[in-house]
């Protein structure tokens, strides 16, 4: 059912009405603490550059609840006609709930629950509340397609040289291949994971997703660093064949350019989505990244994107050239050029048609 999705030139703008709902795209937040700016800035990235239509999945603290809805409908009608957004409480169904909201941030944990949550989701595309769409979702959740038959996850290596990685020098758990796997952006084939029996180190029989986390979490709770991102990296080192790994671009982050740069896909196809952990949309450690994060904050909806994001995102990269991430400008603004060129030709091309000489 993916394929029938792409979309032909000249096809009329009511297409995202007519759009099945089978063939949206599923994406999933978990927002708590003072992470409410930080993902409506994420949740519009998201909105700006795709073309089919999006189910938010956004899971919350309750005082958080009422703001998300109310920001989300203030949004201008040729952007919430993009999405519709569904709102969840934090919940645990398994092992105890203060000891998972406990668990590395506040309520990371819950992203382990949303197989089981989300019963009625085939495919979902999971990412931290500090990530940015530079080019459309659409291009990420294509890679779903790519998965072979044992494949039920997507993510990005932690890192790209294993000698200076965090899990090669320091885990005291296993972790996934040479360097752990970084848990920001995940991509699931949610119905092949509450369909398979995943081997473990608890016995000889394997164990529903479910019945696996509360178990593996006692198992391995005083050696974990990173929370659920561990308990994903412990699991896919006991299931390797069900990981698709996807390259560093879809999942940037500073350690890519701090140390000099070291994603080569970045390099060669720009970043596709950037992940501002370490808190460095807030701080002055990383200008390239706060750069970015601002100004798809500011960009006003209804602008022209050359003109309101592209042009004060090149004057902002030029201030930050006495940084390692900022001697790269072209990887972070590649793809953005590459999105706001297909979306101007397409505007350009469908609304002005064939008779704009008369």
């Amino acid at each position: 059912e993916e394929q029938r999705a792409s979309k032909r030139p000249g096809e009329p703008r009511h297409f995202h009405a007519v759009l099945p709902p089978e063939l949206w795209i599923h994406l999933a937040v978990v927002a708590c603490g003072n992470r409410l700016e930080e993902t409506l800035v994420m949740l519009k990235s998201a909105v700006l550059f795709s073309h089919r239509k999006i189910q938010f999945h956004i899971f919350t603290e309750d005082s958080l609840q009422s703001e998300f809805d109310k920001q989300l409908r203030q949004w201008p009608d040729s952007y919430t006609k993009k999405f519709e957004h569904r709102i969840y409480p934090i919940t645990f169904s398994v092992g105890n709930s203060q000891e998972w909201k406990k668990l590395f941030k506040p309520c990371a944990a819950q992203r382990l629950f949303l197989p089981v949550i989300l019963k009625d989701v085939d495919s979902l595309l999971y990412v931290d509340t500090d990530v940015l769409f530079l080019r459309p979702v659409d291009d990420i959740w294509k890679l779903l397609r790519q998965f072979n038959s044992t494949q039920l996850a997507a993510m990005a290596p932690e890192h790209e040289i294993p000698k200076i990685g965090w899990y090669s020098r320091f885990a005291r758990h296993p972790f996934y291949g040479s360097a752990g796997v970084n848990s920001g952006v995940m991509l699931m084939n949610l119905t092949r994971i509450r369909s398979t029996q995943f081997k473990n180190s608890m016995g000889p029989t394997g164990l529903a997703w479910e019945d696996m986390l509360y178990p593996l979490y006692q198992k391995y709770k005083n050696a974990i660093t990173w929370g659920d991102q561990d308990l994903l990296n412990i699991i896919f080192y006991f299931n390797p064949e069900c990981l698709y790994v996807f390259p560093c671009q879809w999942n940037y982050r500073p350690d890519h350019c701090m140390y000099g740069s070291n994603c080569k896909e970045a390099e060669r196809e720009g970043v596709s989505v950037l992940h501002g952990n370490r808190g460095v949309y807030h701080d002055d450690k990383q200008p390239t990244f706060r750069a970015l994060y601002e100004a798809i904050r500011d960009f006003p909806f209804q602008d022209n994107l050359f003109q309101s994001m592209y042009y004060p995102l090149q004057l902002k990269f030029l201030e930050t050239v006495h940084t390692l991430c900022g001697r790269i400008p072209q990887v972070f603004l590649k793809q953005i050029e590459k999105t706001m060129k297909r979306a101007y030709e397409r505007h350009v091309i469908v609304h002005v048609g064939p008779n704009y000489m008369h």
